[in-house]
């Protein structure tokens, strides 16, 4: 590696959401940003929402002097709507946010020595921006997400406005993909991609025919020596968190529960939904009669919900269509083992040394699986144990550390290639 270059390399990134202490995408930029920036010079390019917490934050930080943020604010109203996930006008908008953006880029590039130019977040693939327009810069996307197909099998009970939803972005995901100019364009020019899931990866090479780097878009904090004796008492507490909207199936969970028939087991549910969705996961638990076994903890900070993963013996995670949840990689940061589904970002991060998945098949069947598995780890605390104890290692491989060094290798190889 040609460690002069290095010592100079100098980052363009274009992120949208980025905010220190907070989870889901604002969380996962400045996650990026900051261990990148241990290792280069970043202009960073961000709405103006979390600006007053981002300029507090980086003065106190060893690198902040290599993190150089430009704002491109929107008004509240757009930012209520971004919040409001689903909300389809949001896009037009975002899309003028991405062109003034690669107008502030290209002045940036003018009075400023640029090395790449780094396409971060919103990770959906639908929005490339524009840096990629900008030529005699290597241009590098991702971690890129949005492309997982919703496994139709898990629509069944369902209202019918959920399924033709669903099934409808199913087809407009791989229409977009296949025949978006602007995505194309994006792809094709791009020196480096980097794909968020196995299912990005095989979305790219199979429409696209090109190929990619998969990194999960978010990352683990190694954690201190968590003790390990939570895991040899009777209690036995799993822990689901979460929205109770359709994808995360918390169904799946209570019916899990009751078909596992061991009143040792209880559930504590962190999250929270609409009035009518709170309603109705809380009837499900009165008719299934495990009423007594789960306790509604509602939505609770951050820290709070980490604190509890320090004292849970599982984490039981059923959403069937994510990207990389960053709520999976806190249980692993927490050393608690992990009950997910073989799919989506779960299948890149969990494996037999620190969790067990279960394939995607139908509801029935994986309520039986998960049933199963959860009476059987419930009876084996020794399994548990042992679990925990490898998080450590995969904290490690999975750390926002090696993260941001594996990026700055590979734009090391974009500049030497």
């Amino acid at each position: 590696m040609n460690e002069q270059r290095k010592a100079a390399l100098s980052v363009l990134v274009n992120a949208y959401a980025c905010s220190p202490d907070m989870g889901s995408e604002p969380g996962m930029a400045w996650n990026w940003c900051v261990n990148l920036a241990k290792h280069c010079e970043l202009h960073i390019i961000t709405e103006g929402e979390f600006r007053d917490k981002i300029e507090t934050v980086v003065p106190t930080l060893p690198q902040g002097g290599n993190m150089h943020f430009y704002y491109n604010p929107v008004s509240e109203e757009i930012r209520k709507m971004c919040w409001n996930q689903g909300d389809w006008r949001f896009y037009k908008y975002y899309r003028e946010w991405q062109w003034k953006t690669y107008e502030m880029a290209k002045e940036i590039c003018r009075d400023t020595h640029i090395d790449i130019l780094h396409q971060l977040n919103m990770i959906g693939f639908r929005e490339p921006g524009y840096l990629w327009k900008i030529e005699g810069i290597p241009f590098v996307w991702g971690p890129i997400g949005g492309l997982k197909q919703f496994p139709v099998a898990y629509l069944k009970g369902a209202g019918l406005k959920m399924q033709l939803f669903n099934r409808l972005k199913n087809c407009i995901n791989v229409c977009q993909i296949k025949h978006g100019k602007r995505v194309g364009n994006a792809l094709r020019r791009a020196s480096l991609l980097i794909s968020s899931i196995p299912d990005s990866y095989r979305a790219i090479k199979k429409y696209r025919h090109l190929e990619s780097v998969v990194i999960p878009e978010t990352g683990c904090f190694p954690s201190d020596d968590i003790p390990l004796e939570r895991f040899d008492g009777k209690e036995f507490h799993v822990m689901w968190v979460g929205k109770f909207d359709f994808r995360k199936q918390l169904s799946l969970a209570l019916q899990a529960l009751s078909v596992a028939n061991n009143r040792n087991i209880m559930l504590d549910v962190y999250g929270t939904g609409s009035e009518a969705q709170v309603a109705s996961v809380k009837h499900s638990a009165r008719m299934l009669g495990i009423e007594q076994q789960v306790v509604w903890h509602g939505s609770q900070p951050n820290h709070v919900v980490m604190e509890e993963m320090k004292r849970a013996q599982l984490f039981f995670f059923t959403s069937v269509s994510e990207d990389t949840s960053t709520v999976v990689l806190e249980a692993i940061s927490n050393r608690l083992p992990v009950l997910c589904f073989d799919a989506c970002g779960m299948a890149a991060v969990i494996d037999d040394t620190v969790g067990r998945k279960i394939a995607l098949s139908t509801p029935e069947q994986s309520v039986k699986e998960f049933a199963a598995i959860l009476n059987d780890l419930e009876g084996n605390r020794k399994e548990l144990r042992r679990m925990a104890g490898n998080c450590k290692a995969r904290q490690r491989e999975l750390s926002w550390d090696n993260k941001a060094r594996q990026m700055v290798e590979l734009y090391e190889k974009v500049l030497d290639a």
